[in-house]
């Protein structure tokens, strides 16, 4: 259906003016100038011609077909201009006119009333309040921007129409061409969604790039993303943040899922390249539309100064890339060619005396090393070396790894530079950033080429659980009692310490001697969610004295500290043995569905948030990487001889309760903490949990 945007075989241009410098004209002027070779067909009721072709008074006027209308006319006059593309068949329609939802209510309520003609008639819109698009392989440029696209292969798509303009800018500024460019504008129809499986299916589209303010259906659009970014890359910029920092959270999980917590999630389960800066952004795109992929971390840095290749290696090792020893082969190779008192290991330094001679026999040796995956040539301007020259012994190499430049200083190499570009060879003014565009290049690679695991499903009960939540729906509860929760978090696996409920002191007293102390005693109530923070909870109680003075302060300090709390009893329970202790909870995004999280409970998570988010459900190759991406990971490994957490039964508590997560909407947010990690082999205790109930995606 999108094809109509991108081949069409006529155009109208509805708002066409005959004074340059409108909306209306520029689109024209762009359609001519692109040579694009369909009809155009201007509609202005006051012209005979425009730019030398025939205008017209209306759509209905025009006697042949139209696949695609350009709307430029004042945002009330636009509904019934759409309603007259609809009589007449057009299929697909930019709206580049302002004045919808951007300008207030009122636009919002008139964006409604055009998206329902369009719906009535079956014509998909992009915008409205867009720049417009344009596809170079057809010729078809139907915007109304004052630079002219370069053709290539990155395709580009954003909400944002002055982030186009910049893309076109620097598109030229850089010689990188385009494939399309979609300016989405309000996106009432069109989304993010489906230009990214349009890009994804286009053939002339090697490089994706996407500006986003927000995205609407976030499982939709991770699961679009990822298909494609398995066949190309992706490069997102979002700016922005999600709806779920704003609603109130009352569990940590729910206040540490933040902003962008469920998109983060979103990108790393899809595969996109999330760039934080703008320059980050066009950099990135310069890098994979120029140069191979790389097919490892291995990067070696030639320079002829040592500093900014100490810069360079320093970044790298704050990187996931690596700078390896040189072989001795390769070593030798370069005591061949270059003078004794050079560098020959990582970084290579070929010292400031170095002419483009020396630059392009130490790269040929480099290039020839099959252990080296890319290379970064660095270049400082001293009175031996000719940057251009350099620049032209570069670009007469063929390689299949990713050669990137750092060439120091600005009017000095502006020449060389654009050299470089002429040859596909970016060139970034900081050793840091070629850095970090590498990396960011091998992260999509590595996680493109690693093995596609299917999800087993756990084994719960899930049946149990859906009829403890049905009994509750029919008792008009919206919260779950300690025990329903229990229940729940049984049927998927999770194990608890032995309990019994006491209203009393002699309920207590029995249920301490069923259980064996040292026990702990915890309130009981669906009006608390955190008992420690009321005093709640009371722990290693060793003898019949205690407990009762425990119970006693426990449902007197309760009351105290929240009057009129409805308190069902007090939960007698085994006093676990010691672990490691773990917080495991889900929060639901209202774009992206739930959210899995892991951290290390305590001060961890209260203070230091050191914690990972994922998209539920999980597989356990995924659970184990958010396990080791905590920077406390080393504590669940052991040190100072105390012994290893038994990662695998943590691996299975977090798969089991992001499936949980899953499984029920009607689970808001939840979580089990501490859960108690016992040494290898021993296993995990839930120690405390809770649910909250409140629908969701």
């Amino acid at each position: 259906m999108l094809d109509k945007f991108f081949h069409p075989k006529s155009v109208a241009v509805i708002g066409a003016a005959r004074e340059p410098g409108k909306v209306g004209h520029d689109v024209v002027r762009n359609l001519l100038e692109s040579r694009f070779p369909g009809k155009i067909f201007p509609i202005n009721p006051k012209a005979q011609e425009i730019l030398g072709i025939p205008a017209y008074p209306s759509v209905s006027a025009v006697p042949e077909e139209i696949d695609l209308a350009v709307i430029a006319v004042r945002a009330p006059l636009v509904i019934k201009v759409l309603e007259e593309c609809g009589q007449k068949g057009v299929q697909a329609a930019v709206i580049l006119s302002a004045g919808f939802k951007e300008a207030g209510l009122e636009g919002a309520k008139l964006e409604q009333q055009l998206l329902a003609v369009a719906r009535q008639y079956g014509i998909r819109i992009i915008g409205p309040n867009c720049l417009g698009i344009l596809d170079t392989s057809s010729r078809l440029n139907a915007t109304f921007a004052a630079l002219k696209p370069l053709r290539g292969r990155i395709g580009f798509f954003s909400q944002s129409g002055a982030l186009c303009l910049a893309l076109l800018e620097w598109s030229r500024a850089k010689k990188v061409g385009l494939s399309r460019f979609i300016s989405l504008g309000n996106k009432c129809d069109v989304s993010e969604i489906e230009c990214l499986r349009m890009l994804g299916e286009d053939p002339h589209t090697a490089v994706i790039m996407g500006y986003l303010e927000g995205v609407e259906d976030g499982r939709a659009f991770t699961e679009v993303a990822r298909e494609v970014a398995l066949k190309k890359p992706v490069i997102i910029f979002k700016s922005g943040v999600t709806a779920a920092g704003a609603r109130a959270a009352s569990s940590h999980t729910g206040s540490l899922a933040g902003s962008e917590v469920g998109f983060e999630a979103a990108v790393r389960r899809a595969g996109i390249i999330r760039t934080k800066t703008l320059r980050e952004f066009f950099d990135l795109a310069l890098l994979l539309s120029f140069q191979p992929i790389p097919k490892g971390p291995n990067l070696v840095i030639l320079t002829n100064s040592g500093g900014p290749g100490i810069v360079a290696a320093d970044a790298c090792e704050q990187s996931v890339l690596q700078i390896p020893s040189l072989t001795s082969e390769t070593v030798e190779k370069l005591r061949q060619v270059l003078p004794p008192y050079a560098a020959f290991y990582n970084p290579v330094d070929i010292t400031g005396d170095a002419d483009a001679e020396r630059y392009a026999r130490a790269l040929q040796v480099l290039l020839e090393d099959e252990r080296l995956n890319s290379l970064l040539v660095i270049l400082s301007r001293t009175a031996t070396v000719d940057p251009e020259a350099v620049a032209e012994r570069l670009g007469e190499k063929e390689s299949s790894k990713p050669i990137v430049t750092c060439f120091l200083g600005h009017d000095s190499v502006k020449k060389a530079r654009n050299k470089l570009l002429k040859y596909k060879i970016p060139s970034f003014e900081y050793p840091e950033e070629a850095v970090k565009a590498l990396e960011k290049a091998w992260l999509y690679e590595y996680w493109r080429n690693r093995p596609q695991i299917e999800c087993a499903r756990p084994k719960v009960d899930f049946h149990k659980v859906a009829q403890i939540l049905k009994n509750v729906r029919l008792e008009n509860r919206n919260e779950l009692f300690d025990y329903e929760v229990k229940e729940i978090l049984q049927a998927y696996g999770f194990r608890f310490p032995r309990s019994l409920m006491a209203r009393t002191t002699d309920e207590a007293l029995m249920a301490a001697k069923a259980i064996g102390y040292p026990v702990v005693l915890k309130i009981i109530s669906p009006q608390i969610s955190h008992k420690t923070d009321v005093g709640g909870v009371k722990v290693n109680i060793r003898n019949d004295e205690e407990l009762i003075q425990a119970f006693q302060a426990i449902t007197m300090g309760v009351r105290q500290a929240v009057p009129g709390v409805s308190i069902l009893g007090v939960l007698v329970q085994e006093m676990v043995p010691q672990g490691k202790e773990i917080i495991v909870g889900f929060t639901r995004d209202p774009q992206f569905g739930p959210l899995i999280m892991f951290g290390l409970g305590g001060i961890y998570v209260e203070v230091l948030k050191d914690v990972q988010f994922r998209l539920a459900p999980i597989c356990p190759e995924e659970a184990l990487e958010m396990i080791r991406g905590i920077k406390a990971y080393p504590l669940l490994k052991g040190i100072r001889g105390e012994p290893e957490a038994d990662i695998e039964a943590l691996v299975n508590a977090i798969v089991s309760l992001a499936q949980l997560a899953a499984d029920f909407p009607e689970l808001n947010e939840g979580e089990v903490n501490p859960l108690l990690v016992r040494p290898k082999g021993y296993g995990a205790v839930a120690v405390d949990a809770r649910l909250g109930l409140g629908g969701g995606k």
